[in-house]
């Protein structure tokens, strides 16, 4: 199944439909379960509500299990480790994959031969917190970035070490202006080479739209392969 998570469904649209083409174009079978699916809950146990999440988890359990889902893919960083991390903590009988669609797309790109051969294009890369300390998320982007023909010239603090956007954690919803100064500070270590400044997390890319050259990680995408499709297809 494919998850878009709430901030993608209900505000980045585009973005959604960039994904859900990217799983076509690669031949990746998915479904959905855009009138069903509710919340993976994150915002719910972030604030203190742990029986409510677990009931949420719970619901979503029970949904997921009745369509016969055995694998999660997210392109939400904070929904994939809300499925990871705190899924199995909140219920004894999770056992569904998750997979980040980063990690799915490169698979895919791998496994076709698919390869970027025109000229190379100077971008910088976000690490989004959820993805990356979170998780430990860091290569696999910039691999695809890689193969359709970015070349990532990083921020002076990176993986790790990257400075948050300033979006997450309920900042933005409760704290805008402070959320905006601390987006102006990320924004302040984009390499001045750099064309985009691309982030697969859709709350990072829209806080960092402070910047012009903030795209999500699927607009790359997709236009690189459609890019690739002009040029004579696969290779």
């Amino acid at each position: 199944m494919y998850y878009p998570g709430c901030l993608t469904k209900g505000v980045l649209k585009e973005q959604l439909e960039n994904y859900k083409e990217i799983l076509n174009r690669l031949d990746i079978d998915f479904i959905m379960l855009p009138d069903k699916e509710g919340c993976c809950g994150l915002p719910v146990l972030n604030s203190g509500y742990r029986k409510d999440a677990r009931a949420l988890a719970k619901k979503n359990y029970d949904l997921f299990k009745q369509i016969g889902v055995k694998k999660i893919i997210t392109n939400c960083p904070s929904c994939y480790n809300m499925f990871r991390e705190e899924y199995p903590k909140l219920l004894r009988e999770w056992d569904i994959e998750i997979e980040h669609i980063t990690i799915t797309i490169l698979k895919a790109l791998k496994e076709k031969g698919i390869r970027y051969n025109g000229q190379e294009e100077v971008v910088t890369y976000h690490d989004p917190c959820h993805l990356g300390r979170y998780s430990g998320i860091y290569n696999e982007p910039r691999e695809v970035i890689k193969i359709l023909g970015g070349r990532v010239m990083e921020m002076k603090h990176n993986r790790e070490n990257a400075l948050c956007c300033g979006g997450g954690g309920g900042m933005k919803a409760n704290f805008p202006k402070m959320a905006d100064e601390i987006a102006r500070q990320r924004v302040l270590e984009v390499p001045s080479e750099a064309d985009r400044v691309i982030s697969p997390c859709g709350l990072c890319y829209s806080n960092l739209l402070l910047s012009p050259k903030s795209e999500e990680f699927s607009g790359f995408v997709l236009r690189k392969l459609n890019e690739i499709k002009n040029y004579g297809g696969w290779r």
